[in-house]
């Protein structure tokens, strides 16, 4: 499992201020993927995203177009979402034979919602 930071813009904005000033030491963390809310990071998870990512695991394309073709999309749109989940981890981009073969990355999230907090946690497996 691969922990990811749940922070607000706010608190990474004073992390990242304090580090570069000298003022605090780099949380151990701080190389980490983070979002500002679990939301956030759900929104990228639509039907469709959905779909996008299991014919990806299961039928596996060879290329952007392919996937486009396999899912009705157009391709310019899948290369968008593309970038989001690969942006956020849930998928790799391979170069294989000067074309992008997207792969999934991760097969599972466990997301821990602190009800009294912003202490969420979200781990990808």
């Amino acid at each position: 499992m691969k922990e990811v930071k749940i922070q607000s813009h706010a608190s990474l904005r004073k992390e990242m201020k304090g580090g570069a000033t000298g003022k605090m030491a780099a949380p151990k963390d701080a190389a980490h993927m983070s979002f500002d809310s679990v939301e956030t990071l759900l929104r990228l998870l639509t039907p469709k995203n959905r779909e996008l990512l299991a014919v990806i695991r299961d039928r596996k394309p060879q290329s952007v177009a392919e996937l486009a073709k396999m899912t009705g999309r157009k391709p310019p749109n899948v290369l968008r979402t593309l970038g989001k989940l690969e942006a956020v981890g849930f998928i790799l981009m391979k170069t294989v034979k000067h074309r992008k073969v997207p792969t999934v990355a991760v097969h599972a999230l466990r997301i821990s919602i602190d009800p009294f907090s912003q202490n969420d946690r979200l781990e990808l497996a």
